[in-house]
């Protein structure tokens, strides 16, 4: 008994030590960040002795996040109010019909069909719900990137169902979708899937830091992105390696705003400067993007590309591109580069998780390593998608803004690699009378963005996008056997369908009868000089009449044309002429 006794009172002594060991390590750990909070409130300002440490991302992955929120936000809302129009049952290009070509040269809806149009419609029966499938995607969209934006935080179950919702829309896009911010679009959204947790969506999820791959693979893309697009234009036009392009750029691009028509009037020694110095930001800065040190240079490399997309972004309305193209530039930039964006207690916050991972006292769980073999999955799976694309970048022959895989994952970009030297423009007219008369009188359409009256001001809409205005820019200089859907606009004209009416900003026939004939014509377009006379009477631009682009038409007459593309158009014309029957 007395032998128990020693033992018991041993066995309670080295329980003691060991509880009194563990009390003295929390106290210790709490006092940390004690201490921490205390420098951070004691200073009044987030600097030294509350400096975050550099390296760690816990501030960039809510940067990252809330923004590509931003983008995704954007995107959708585009897709909700414009999509019906384009790709609807009664839309410009109907997707039901893309759908069909696709099946029919699949055999059937099978994985064959799937990666050729890789989305969820497939799980419905389009020809009935096409229009609801858009709407409840993009409202989907929507509300899942709008939380993004609030909360700075995300899971990958949030991100992964963005992902999936955009590529289904970008897969049944055809033209509308056929441009190169919609795989870069695509690229960044599956990055993003991977800085985030498994199941939780804090900002600040302290046992999951952000991946260094995904950081990495950021910074891959935007150097993909800036050399791609430096190497295309040094290969293309001549015009870049005389240093004349920017002569052309302000007033040929697709869609200029106000401040492109004062650039375009700067002296030509500005105008080259600005394409050296395009040059030099596409060419050679960003090598530092991919410096692993020092860290201030990276940090110079990225401010580099970002205020060059914000140049861009004042210059002209191309979409949602240039600040898409800023999102992986921001993972150049660690906590400590954050750190002023920030409220005092979320960097208290970001400082106490720095101080647990510093001390060993993170807690990992299941999840964690889930992620981690997941992240270095990532890493090789982006090394082996992207051998084809330093193949295209060293190649004579280098692709612009092409995939090489069905899931856009990795893809080569570039833009203008050939710059247009003359504006033109297709305008749409409509008229009651003969169209073989000289008195008859045509109306002009007006769209929402594109230059047309010309005394109309440029418009400001990036990072909202008018998909039809961008594409009737490339019409402009091809022909409507190059794009059907110019014919089927013409005969939605034709009926007043207010469906397209919807997408453009002045119909002369609203309230009224429908016109009896649609043409369109194609016009050059110039800017008027700053100071000049038209400048002063109130107008932007000076056109001149180059030729007719589509012979007047009118619904008898594409009938065989509508019948062809199972299109169907009930009109106003048709009705009343049963009624006087």
């Amino acid at each position: 008994m007395a032998n128990m006794s020693k033992e018991d009172e041993s066995l309670g002594l080295r329980k003691r030590h060991v509880n009194s060991d563990e009390n003295k390590s929390k106290a210790t750990s709490k006092q940390s960040k004690n201490e921490i909070v205390k420098k951070c409130i004691g200073t009044g300002h987030i600097s030294s002795p509350c400096q975050l440490e550099t390296g760690s991302y816990w501030l960039t992955r809510i940067v990252l996040i809330r923004y590509v929120g931003f983008i995704y936000f954007i995107a959708f809302l585009v897709a909700l109010q414009q999509n019906k129009e384009l790709l609807g049952l009664a839309g410009l290009l109907p997707a039901n019909h893309y759908l069909d070509n696709i099946k029919q040269h699949s055999g059937g809806i099978n994985w064959s069909a799937f990666l050729s149009a890789p989305s969820l419609v497939w799980l419905i029966d389009y020809h009935v719900y096409l229009d609801y499938f858009l709407d409840y995607v993009a409202y989907a969209g929507l509300g899942l990137s709008g939380f993004l934006i609030i909360n700075g935080g995300a899971n990958w179950i949030i991100m992964f169902t963005l992902w999936v919702l955009y590529h289904s829309l970008v897969n049944i896009g055809q033209r509308w979708y056929g441009f190169g911010w919609e795989s870069q679009l695509l690229e960044t959204g599956f990055l993003a899937v991977f800085l985030c947790p498994m199941l939780s969506v804090s900002a600040v999820p302290k046992s999951t830091p952000t991946s260094q791959i995904v950081i990495w693979a950021n910074r891959w893309l935007i150097f993909r992105i800036m050399l791609g697009a430096g190497l295309i234009k040094i290969r293309g036009d001549q015009c870049w390696r005389d240093l004349t392009c920017m002569n052309y750029h302000y007033e040929t691009q697709p869609v200029p705003n106000p401040m492109s028509y004062f650039m375009h009037q700067s002296p030509e020694w500005f105008h080259k400067f600005e394409t050296l110095s395009n040059h030099f930001v596409e060419l050679m800065a960003p090598a530092l993007l991919l410096l692993p040190a020092p860290r201030r240079l990276r940090f110079v490399g990225g401010v580099i590309q970002i205020l060059f997309q914000v140049v861009l972004i004042i210059s002209g309305n191309l979409s949602f591109l240039n600040w898409l193209t800023i999102v992986p530039s921001l993972a150049c930039f660690d906590d400590r580069g954050y750190a002023w964006m920030f409220s005092r207690s979320r960097i208290q916050q970001v400082a106490a998780v720095q101080a647990e991972g510093r001390d060993g006292k993170t807690l990992l769980t299941p999840s964690n390593y889930i992620r981690r073999v997941f992240n270095i999955s990532l890493g090789l799976l982006i090394a082996y998608l992207s051998v084809p694309v330093i193949q295209n970048l060293m190649s004579s022959r280098q692709q612009m803004n092409t995939s090489f895989d069905s899931f856009r994952l990795v893809n080569t970009y570039g833009a203008f690699g050939s710059v247009t030297k003359e504006r033109t423009e297709v305008i749409y007219q409509g008229t009651y009378g003969h169209p073989n008369q000289k008195e008859t009188i045509w109306e002009e359409y007006e769209f929402k963005c594109k230059p047309g009256k010309i005394t109309r001001r440029p418009c400001i809409i990036s990072p909202y996008h008018y998909r039809l205005d961008w594409l009737l820019w490339f019409a402009a200089f091809q022909n409507y056997q190059h794009n059907p859907w110019i014919v089927t606009m013409a005969a939605k004209l034709l009926t007043n369908d207010n469906s397209t009416l919807s997408l453009i900003a002045h119909n002369p026939f609203e309230g009224k009868d429908p016109p009896t004939y649609v043409r369109v014509q194609l016009y050059s377009y110039k800017y008027t000089k700053v100071g000049s006379n038209d400048a002063i009477a109130g107008r932007w631009w000076k056109r001149r009449y180059i030729r007719e682009y589509l012979q007047p038409v009118n619904l008898q007459s594409l009938k065989p044309y509508l019948d062809s593309i199972k299109f169907n158009v009930a009109t106003k014309q048709t009705k009343k002429a049963k009624k006087k029957q």
